[in-house]
């Protein structure tokens, strides 16, 4: 143990003091257990974030202080299997949005599917927004996803981010800044591959 287990306790009581200090003890063996997990050195400290905020939101369902060390190492386990399932499932969605038009009606016609103008259209409005969501961070296309595509209000968001309703807002609105971002860097980048092709 790198800390007492008074000190693992008095954090489980809620005590911030005590909680900082489990946070620097643990903190770099975390960014290096993080490290060897996801082999993203760019990514290491959001994912060691994400472990702390576990850490800081579960505190009170450990056991007792004696279990602290193998619950932490769980806790970081799962925060980098998390961040590498997205990892995985963005680059999935992102070569898929890659596909050509013709491509995937073609994969609907070899599988027998008749493709109906409107769910076409829905897939197609589906792909663009999943295409413009895959160039933003996880954390802004989680926030997005929940608010303009699951529907939820500010009041749920609220008990999921544990922050209060003006600070969702700044958030929304600059995730939804960089979302415009990113659509307006891939249509002038269209826009040259469409010279190009034109001037050959």
């Amino acid at each position: 143990m790198l800390v007492d287990f008074e000190v693992v306790e008095r954090a489980r009581a809620g005590d911030p003091a005590a909680f900082n200090e489990v946070v620097t003890a643990y903190r770099r063996r975390i960014f290096g257990t993080v490290s060897r997990l996801i082999g993203r050195p760019e990514d290491v400290e959001d994912v060691a974030q994400e472990v702390f905020l576990r850490l800081y939101y579960s505190l009170d369902q450990l056991r007792s202080p004696e279990v602290f060390e193998p619950w932490l190492y769980r806790l970081t386990v799962n925060a980098a299997l998390d961040y590498l399932r997205k990892r995985r499932k963005r680059r999935l969605e992102s070569r898929v949005s890659d596909l050509s038009e013709q491509a995937v009606m073609l994969a609907d016609a070899s599988a027998g599917t008749k493709v109906q103008v409107d769910d076409l259209h829905r897939a197609k409005v589906r792909e663009f927004v999943d295409s413009l969501l895959s160039e933003v961070s996880e954390e802004d296309r989680a926030l997005l996803t929940l608010k303009e595509v699951e529907g939820l209000s500010l009041k749920d968001l609220e008990k999921v981010y544990h922050v209060n309703e003006n600070a969702l807002k700044v958030r929304l609105f600059r995730a939804r800044q960089r979302v415009l971002k990113a659509y307006e860097s891939s249509r002038s980048a269209k826009g040259v591959e469409r010279k190009e092709k034109s001037a050959e």
